[in-house]
């Protein structure tokens, strides 16, 4: 794919043979090869921050900066030796309770039962009862309070090392709240929001007992799906009561057997499942890798299906805007730029970058200043910058009118209530600006100070961070299974609310904290925050960063573009 020194043309504008069956420009070449448009990676350390700029030339119109931090050999190898021992005592303890030794809490098959098929996979069992036992207070914590920048904690405590909690009947009042998805501040129980979800209860009441197919679609619904397809810039749009099930019900509506769906290794597992219970191939391509995506269209183009050697029904992309476990955004113009050239179809998952990327708030298309057409599916959630519930898809009036007909959620599961969607619809204003202020504007602008403001920091004082510079969703690394539950109990014992994550929602090497930031958040706040995970950094030794990048997640994208007139 690539072309000798010799052969290029003086200007650094690379010239390729089109192969694939598409038109060729008038000379019969492709032209600005995405290698040859400012082709140089810029690595850049500004006060000490690891930055990855990719300015592909014509593809993006902003700096589009990630950073991947490489983890220390040594960090590696004590993580891999603490699941050792973990795993070594695991087994001991596994002996004592075969013995009647030590009481098992958990669930076992019955003695009666051992010839069955297990009902109970064993190393999820094992992993469950001798690790994530640990260290299971640090999730499922309940809160009695409005989950905006402070929240209130319901204390609770363990005596059987956490098997089982007792809660004392206190309150921790004024927890910094760092791991909602409240991107926008709009989870509130005061305000305009509040208010007219109020007047909606007193008018519709909270429940509507039937699905929109019979009794339960009401005009409100009609107002939210229009002006949401407005405010994403498509000719129609659904809702739905469940963000999960957008994806999970609808996927199946769009393939089935005969397709293909290409997905992202860290798709969340909405897409997985909706892919799943398709019925159709799945393949998976390296994250945010649009060699390795490309690779899998070419092969799907030229192999067909197994066996048969047909082609594929129809080939479907799934990316999300924002991945949540990583911070990374979606290359989503080189994305396009694919799904162009061999014509396959998008389905963009904008759960968490909806609301919170983008000069106004419309997401991962508007942040990259692309045209929402070129995008098939378009599909997010109410459930994070709207502080509401339910999901949506968005695109043309054909596919949508499918969905009324086809989609597993529209059919069977009850609508929304008519609070929550009182709640989107005035959120969605604020953002619009339709409301007669600058408010949704406004917080828009915060979210993205608070966001450049609490990476730069964490990255100052060397901590290892995952993601991209605009994502207010902010991994970073823990790394040892010891130090899951020592950090989230450090915090909590400082008033600060904090979301830890091991295996397997990540890696098992690579346990991390995840905090989300929000236009709610203060500098007060970020402060007392940042000084807080410092200390606690300092005292468990998590400042790991040395500066040293992956390079292979950000690899030259080594493709040819071809866009069709039609």
């Amino acid at each position: 794919m690539t072309e000798s020194a010799a052969n290029k043309p003086e200007n650094g504008e690379g010239c390729y043979r089109s192969a694939n069956g598409l038109k060729p420009g008038q000379n019969g070449c492709v032209k600005h090869h995405y290698l040859y448009q400012q082709r140089q990676k810029k690595y850049c350390y500004p006060e000490d921050q690891v930055h990855h700029v990719a300015c592909n030339g014509g593809m993006y119109k902003r700096p589009f900066n990630e950073s991947f931090e490489e983890t220390p050999m040594i960090v590696a190898v004590l993580t891999y030796m603490g699941y050792g021992i973990l795993t070594l005592f695991g087994y001991l303890r596994d002996f004592m309770r075969e013995w009647k030794i030590e009481k098992c809490h958990i669930a076992r098959e019955r003695d009666e039962q051992k010839d069955f098929v297990p009902l109970y996979q064993d190393f999820e069992n094992f992993y469950t009862r001798n690790l994530y036992m640990r260290i299971r207070d640090s999730w499922n914590r309940p809160i009695c309070s409005v989950p905006g920048a402070k929240f209130d904690l319901v204390e609770r405590v363990s005596h059987d090392y956490n098997w089982t909690f007792k809660y004392t009947g206190k309150v921790v009042k004024d927890v910094i709240n760092m791991g909602s998805y409240n991107y926008l501040g709009f989870a509130e129980n005061t305000g305009i929001c509040a208010d007219a979800a109020a007047d909606v209860t007193t008018k519709y009441g909270v429940g509507v007992a039937s699905t929109r197919q019979e009794m339960g679609n009401l005009d409100r619904h009609e107002d939210l799906e229009k002006l949401v397809a407005k405010f994403l810039g498509v000719e129609s749009a659904m809702a739905f009561g469940m963000g999960f099930a957008t994806n999970s019900m609808n996927i199946p509506a769009l393939a089935g057997k005969g397709c293909l769906i290409l997905s992202d290794e860290l798709n969340h597992a909405s897409l997985v499942l909706g892919a799943r219970l398709s019925g159709s191939t799945i393949r998976v391509f390296k994250h945010n890798n649009m060699q390795s995506l490309e690779k899998l269209l070419r092969d799907a183009i030229v192999h067909g299906q197994p066996r048969t050697h047909r082609p594929w029904k129809k080939i479907l992309i799934l990316v999300e805007g924002i991945y949540s476990m990583e911070g990374s955004i979606v290359r989503l113009p080189e994305v396009i730029a694919l799904k162009k050239k061999y014509k396959a179809y998008l389905y963009l998952d904008e759960a968490h970058s909806i609301g919170a990327l983008g000069p106004s708030g419309r997401g991962v298309v508007d942040y990259f200043g692309l045209d929402p057409k070129d995008v098939d599916i378009m599909m997010g959630t109410f459930t994070k910058s709207f502080g509401a519930a339910g999901g949506y898809i968005g695109g043309r009036k054909e596919l949508i009118d499918y969905f009324r007909s086809h989609s597993h959620s529209a059919v069977y599961a009850t609508s929304m209530s008519p609070p929550v969607v009182e709640q989107i619809i005035t959120s969605m204003k604020c953002i619009m600006g339709e409301d007669g202020t600058t408010i949704g504007r406004d917080r828009v602008q915060q979210l993205a100070e608070n966001t450049t403001y609490f990476r730069r920091k964490l990255q100052e004082m060397g901590f290892i961070i995952y993601g991209n510079s605009d994502s207010p969703v902010v991994p970073m690394m823990l790394y040892m299974p010891a130090k899951i539950g020592a950090f989230g109990r450090e915090m909590l014992k400082r008033n600060i609310g904090v979301v830890v994550v091991g295996f397997p929602a990540t890696p098992i090497i690579e346990s991390r904290a995840r905090f989300c930031v929000s236009a709610a958040h203060t500098k007060e706040m970020l402060d007392t925050a940042l000084n807080v995970i410092s200390e606690v950094g300092d005292l468990l030794q998590l400042k790991y960063s040395r500066h040293g990048l992956i390079p292979l997640l950000d690899r030259p994208f080594e493709t040819t573009y071809e866009e069709n007139e039609d």
